[in-house]
């Protein structure tokens, strides 16, 4: 890999990392001057409320939860916020409480019950702030009763393995939960309730961040219901959460706050963090290093291996006719895409996206893709995604690793750790969704 390319890739991504840190965000967004807290273009008077709360969870929210400390010292009276294993920060006067991604467990629940205690114990004078990021909906699990931990985890692992998308997994998770798409705005109400989000959705649709806990929800038990018919496991998933949803669905059981629901005028929701920060970010740092550069947009979703033969065959583009850029070219992209399981290997979406697109480029000079995800980590792996270029495919057959193979078996990682092509940062405690770079030198 010509070690020029690596080296500015890594740059590029390493900027768009920077972009996304949480708690700067949330510094570039609220501000406390004396009793005055202003939060986006809302202002607070904080001599007003007897009490301060800080409530949360997400990969990136114990830097989120840091930052609402620096701001608001010692006036926060308690806190307690839900984090991914490792992803903490140093933190004084709120508790955090480690806990499964992606797929919840006991400690996910026990902090989540603690916190929607501590939502109800909220009065009128008293503030909320919460920080919602990336991996919320799955790190701060209450499944309404009677479903149980176990059956959330198994409805969560089928539509995970089927390959739906973030959007239509948050819509089924909110209708088996106690405290999402805006149930928790619910149970502090009427305590003022400010929401700060990291997003990682497309879109920043405030009901989708986290699953929306204090937001007001447009999906419904009805398309619930429709999500899990339209891959045909309603079938397949646990009784208790089929029955919860189809009673839902008939009106039996009460739906999510939507729109003008009272219980929410007293709530603000306010994105501080996005893909396109990063991505932009991304961008100005190609350019200083000299690329001619191309945001192709940060809407990209869809299945991963046929994304990463889309950007491909871009890199061939620029490589045949100079279009839509000449060399020095960079291409970058944001989003995120999602993998359909079809064997049993280890992997992540970024490293798959690669993988696939490895094959396309083989024997290309000068070009790289790389792709990764702004949490650090790729998938159950300790990898935030993959590096290859058009030499990539012939190191590997030479080694034995037969690329079709591991990309039929979804196994990218043990395709690309004996390569040494594996992205590692390590925890990045922020979570924007992935940014994926195309060099051609």
């Amino acid at each position: 890999m010509p070690s020029n390319l690596r080296k500015d890739a890594l740059a590029i991504f390493r900027a768009a990392l920077a972009a996304a840190d949480p708690y700067e965000a949330i510094l570039r967004r609220v501000r406390v001057d004396g009793d005055a807290l202003t939060a986006g273009r809302r202002r607070y008077n904080l001599a007003k409320f007897e009490r301060i709360c800080v409530l949360g969870a997400g990969k990136a929210s114990a830097a989120m939860a840091r930052a609402l400390e620096r701001l608001l010292g010692r006036r926060i009276a308690r806190g307690l916020v839900n984090v991914k294993y490792g992803h903490v920060a140093k933190l004084r006067r709120v508790s955090l409480n480690e806990c499964g991604h992606p797929v919840p467990d006991e400690a996910g629940v026990y902090g989540a019950r603690r916190i929607a205690e501590l939502a109800r114990d909220a009065g009128e004078r008293d503030l909320v702030m919460c920080v919602f990021s990336g991996g919320g909906s799955a790190l701060m699990p209450l499944p309404a009763e009677p479903v149980t931990l176990h059956e959330k985890q198994e409805t969560t692992k089928l539509l995970l393995a089927c390959g739906a998308s973030i959007h239509e997994i948050n819509a089924v998770r909110k209708h088996v939960s106690g405290i999402k798409g805006g149930q928790l705005a619910r149970l502090a109400f009427p305590a003022t309730v400010v929401s700060l989000l990291l997003s990682d959705v497309i879109g920043d649709d405030l009901d989708v961040i986290g699953s929306g806990p204090t937001a007001a929800d447009s999906s419904t038990f009805g398309s619930a219901k429709s999500i899990l018919e339209k891959y045909g496991i309603l079938e397949r998933v646990p009784a208790a959460v089929r029955e919860r949803i189809e009673r839902g669905a008939d009106g039996e059981v009460p739906e999510t706050p939507k729109p003008g629901a009272a219980e929410l005028a007293r709530t603000q929701n306010l994105v501080v963090g996005s893909n396109q920060l990063a991505v932009d970010a991304a961008a100005a740092k190609a350019r200083e290093l000299g690329y001619r550069t191309l945001v192709l947009s940060t809407f990209i979703e869809g299945e991963t291996r046929d994304v990463g033969r889309l950007h491909a065959a871009i890199a061939k583009e620029i490589r045949a006719s100079g279009r839509p850029l000449k060399p020095p070219a960079c291409v970058i992209s944001g989003g995120e895409t999602t993998v359909t399981l079809r064997g049993d290997g280890l992997g992540g979406r970024n490293q798959e996206f690669v993988l696939a697109a490895a094959l396309d480029i083989a024997g290309l000079d000068n070009v790289l893709i790389l792709s990764g995800g702004t949490d650090g980590s790729d998938g159950p792996t300790d990898a935030a995604g993959a590096l290859a270029d058009g030499a990539t495919v012939a190191e590997a057959r030479e080694r034995g690793l037969e690329p079709a193979r591991y990309l039929a078996a979804n196994d990218s990682y043990h395709f690309f750790e004996p390569l040494g092509k594996l992205l590692k940062t390590g925890p990045t405690n922020t979570n924007v969704m992935d940014v994926r770079i195309v060099l051609v030198a």
